[in-house]
């Protein structure tokens, strides 16, 4: 069985952006922009895990599969396997989850990540783009990711560590990571039994879970640099992008 599905979490109530995943970006709600992208991939089918009726009547008017779950979840992985079990257990061996904040993601950057999940053995795949400049490295809600070499195009590498901000960094291989996540099926069912670590909670960072708990990560280079929308700064960064387009 090789059937993949593409998942994307979201919620009204993050702490510092309420309501985005229902901002306009061109007159279409951003979890809009982010289903499109996903459908685009013709790879999956496409669900948006969601405990908000207000995100489940935007994507069902707008020809997505809208799940309901509760609304209690500490991360966006325990809400996509929610979805998972009430749609797709045993039914896909490859979970995408897209983070519902990343407009202007392109497909071909999630068809990346999913041929090199095919092709590769580990536990969790993920994306990173370089580094623009240097107000990057020093801003809070842009997640570092670093690898032990250069990404390169067509290599998919063992992240050693994700961070927020970080001093000495020199010599060391970093890079932006990109909300998007690559689950074999068992390595999800896997991360939703592991209690919360510790350097999860102190960089408020899901993915440190998985690696304190000796998970695989491997990291490929996006062919993009899509960006996160976490401050309304973040949003006319992404606007601005998207009128060029």
């Amino acid at each position: 069985m090789k059937n993949t599905a593409i998942i994307i979490p979201a919620r009204l109530g993050a702490k510092r952006f309420p309501n985005k995943p229902l901002v306009k970006i061109n007159n279409v709600p951003m979890i809009v922009h982010v289903v499109n992208r996903a459908k685009e991939t013709q790879i999956a089918e496409v669900f948006v895990a969601t405990p908000d009726k207000e995100i489940f009547k935007i994507v069902e008017e707008n020809g997505c599969k809208a799940i309901l779950t509760n609304e209690n979840h500490l991360s966006g992985s325990d809400r996509v396997y929610e979805a998972y079990l009430k749609e797709l257990e045993n039914k896909v061996d490859l979970i995408i989850n897209l983070q519902g904040d990343m407009p202007n993601i392109k497909s071909k950057s999630i068809l990346k990540l999913e041929k090199f999940m095919r092709n590769n053995n580990c536990d969790i795949g993920t994306l990173a783009s370089n580094i623009k400049n240097k107000n990057e490295i020093s801003d809070l809600n842009i997640v570092k990711v670093h690898t032990e070499e250069d990404l390169k195009d067509n290599n998919f590498l063992k992240a050693k560590d994700f961070f927020r901000v970080k001093n000495n960094l020199n010599e060391k291989k970093f890079y932006h990571h990109c909300g998007i996540y690559s689950f074999t099926k068992n390595a999800l069912e896997r991360y939703v039994k592991l209690p919360r670590s510790k350097l999860e909670m102190e960089r408020n960072l899901e993915q440190m879970r998985a690696l304190e708990n000796n998970m695989v990560i491997k990291v490929g280079l996006s062919d993009s640099a899509p960006l996160s929308v976490d401050t309304k700064e973040d949003l006319k960064r992404v606007e601005n992008e998207m009128k060029i387009q």
